[in-house]
């Protein structure tokens, strides 16, 4: 997503800081009305693709 307002990009990459990136429940788009276990998870994982390389 190529949004002005967000936070991180779509590597978890925080914009304007050098070498952050954030991985728990804010990165999602939109707050689930379930439990946020499952979600987060992903993320993490994700998050892990991602620094391995």
């Amino acid at each position: 997503m190529a949004d002005d307002d967000v936070v991180v990009d779509a590597e978890l990459r925080v914009r304007g800081v050098e070498n952050l990136r954030v991985a728990d429940a804010s990165v999602l788009p939109r707050v689930t009305s379930a439990n946020t276990m499952a979600p987060c998870l992903v993320v993490g994982h994700r998050a892990a693709t991602f620094l391995r390389g």
